[in-house]
């Protein structure tokens, strides 16, 4: 799975992690514009009708004016007769008080006659939309009431203001302002203070994701070493050097300590369970009782005089053991091979189990055998050194003491099968156990048995020679040895000693060609001449051929090549 960071969060695959702290500083900003713009609309409000309530005062004040204006006009109208002049006074002074664009006051009458009318930054006709409100006018007018608020709309344009009825003109006279025009300047106002609240919050975001981004620092450690474990399928240590004194640092530490007991355990885990049953452990967190066949090659060990060297060494043979086997497990699973079981001085180890391993799985198994012939080797070596400064100091060493030399001298052999065989794990979900199951897997035992026959270190199969061979031809040899039908078998198989190219002498060459040459005459059945040829082989290979002519003398009725085994 991916892992990718960005500026302000993590993507992990095509999921988007957002920082706490950026999820923390979004919810308060959310609140403090809610808190501060609801708080504008309010004290808008709440100015709105103050200026409301004094612009009420003033347009009836203005109005009153208007009315006394109109009063005294009529008198001189009666005195003159001029109607028109009379008009154009009421005119001029309505429209001394007009202040803000679209202000009105005029003078209609009950039948929407207009007496007079003035428009601030208006020229021409400006059509009244509808009358109703001189509709309900008159009425209120005829129940009592001459003045009152006037709402209506004129050019498009929505009014609010008063209106009294003058009866010696027949005329209600009306001052109002547009509401549009009246308010813009309060909505002017709220938005400035909008802009100015909103560059505010950005401020204190800023600030507010720089202080909680120190603050939650820790938190952002611990997720992205969480990212970096999730993505290695291995845990360890969150480091929280410099780390403050909070609840943070507390979920780190108490991780760190969850996660070195959990690493406590998977360390004890492996040490009991195969490679592969961990991997699929730790990334399916589940085990089942499941099992598949697989192409694998079985290796299978033993400890040649076993049974001498528990009665000579007694409870100190599991030093020994251990001391062995701790350096051949380590060197099967530098091989990529898993341990499939240990029982006593015999071990069975299986190779391409683990991913990417399929194709070399008969040459890692083979590099172990060789390996494991070495550890052996160095120990005979360590103890024969041992034994030689030991007579030195003593001159000579007690038959007790000659055993224990002998009984620590380990001979490992080594057999290699495979093919297909079933692999998974068996028994219940109380305890189940990972096994390899397959008549390979007993050709193996089978193999490192014949081991003591033909006094060779490694036999494999014909199988196991091809595998290598495919992948590598430079660095082994592979010497046939026989055909044989082990014991349980129905049909007989070639069976073949691995030898280094390294290790190969001229000497040796020639020796393994008369082997050869030998083992085909063996075959074809012509035993004097196949007896004559083994006589000079050298290599201890040979001495069975020559033990099994001489007690057989000529080939068996049917003789087909193939020697049955009798013994396992």
């Amino acid at each position: 799975m991916s892992v990718s960071k960005g500026l302000l969060f993590t993507r992990v695959g095509k999921t988007s992690i957002i920082p706490l702290y950026i999820k923390i500083v979004t919810i308060f900003l959310l609140l403090i514009l809610i808190s501060n713009l609801t708080t504008n609309f309010i004290n808008l409000s709440m100015n709105r009708s103050e200026i409301l309530r004094l612009a009420g005062e003033l347009l009836t004040k203005e109005l009153k004016e208007l009315y006394v204006f109109s009063s005294n006009q009529y008198q001189i109208y009666v005195f003159d007769g001029d109607a028109a002049a009379s008009q154009e006074a009421l005119e001029v002074a309505a429209s001394t008080n007009l202040r803000l664009p679209f202000s009105t006051a005029f003078g209609i009458q009950p039948d929407s006659r207009i007496l007079f009318r003035a428009v601030k930054d208006v020229e021409g006709n400006f059509p009244f939309a509808d009358l109703k409100f001189l509709e309900e006018w008159n009425r209120k007018r005829e129940a009592g009431q001459e003045d009152g608020e006037a709402k209506f709309i004129m050019g498009g344009r929505t009014y609010f203001g008063f209106y009294k009825y003058h009866p010696n003109w027949d005329v209600y006279l009306v001052r109002a302002e547009d509401e549009v025009t009246f308010y813009s300047e309060s909505w002017g106002i709220f938005i400035r203070v909008g802009i100015i609240i909103l560059l505010l919050t950005v401020a204190i975001a800023w600030l507010g994701i720089v202080l909680l981004r120190r603050i939650f620092k820790f938190v952002d450690v611990i997720t992205q070493a969480l990212f970096e474990m999730q993505r290695t399928q291995e845990l360890r240590i969150i480091e929280l050097g410099g780390a403050p004194n909070d609840d943070i640092t507390y979920l780190g530490m108490s991780f760190n300590a969850l996660s070195t007991t959990i690493k406590n355990l998977m360390n004890i885990f492996k040490k009991f369970v195969t490679k592969d049953v961990v991997q699929q452990a730790y990334r399916q967190r589940y085990v089942s009782l499941e099992g598949t066949q697989k192409d694998l090659t079985i290796l299978f060990s033993d400890i040649k005089g076993f049974t001498f060297m528990t009665e000579t060494l007694g409870t100190d043979i599991i030093n020994l053991l251990n001391l062995h086997y701790d350096r051949a497990i380590r060197l099967i699973q530098q091989n990529d091979g898993i341990i499939g079981s240990i029982i006593g001085d015999a071990l069975l180890a299986v190779f391409g189990t683990l991913e990417g391993t399929e194709k070399n799985r008969s040459l890692s198994a083979l590099r172990a055998a060789f390996h494991i012939q070495r550890v052996a080797s160095q120990l005979r070596e360590a103890m024969a050194r041992k034994k030689e400064d030991l007579l030195a100091k003593k001159g000579e060493l007690t038959p007790q003491e000659e055993a224990v030399f002998k009984a620590v001298l380990l001979e490992i052999g080594v057999g290699i099968d495979g093919g297909k065989v079933f692999y998974g794990r068996i028994g219940s979900y109380v305890h189940m156990t990972n096994t390899v199951i397959g008549d390979n897997v007993n050709s193996s035992s089978r193999l490192e048995g014949l081991t003591r026959v033909y006094k060779v270190p490694i036999i494999v199969s014909e199988l196991v020679r091809d595998e290598v061979m495919a992948v590598n031809d430079d660095d082994y040899i592979f010497q046939e040895l026989d055909t044989v039908q082990v014991k349980g078998k129905t049909t007989g198989k070639k069976v073949f000693w691995p030898i280094e190219t390294a290790a190969l002498t001229e000497e040796i060459r020639k020796d393994l060609a008369l082997f050869q040459e030998a083992l085909g005459l063996y075959y074809s059945g012509d035993w004097t001449e196949a007896k004559k040829l083994f006589a000079r082989v050298k290599s201890p290979i040979a001495q069975v051929f020559q033990e099994r002519i001489k007690s057989a003398k000529n080939p068996p009725l049917g003789w087909n090549g193939i020697w049955t085994m009798t013994t396992k």
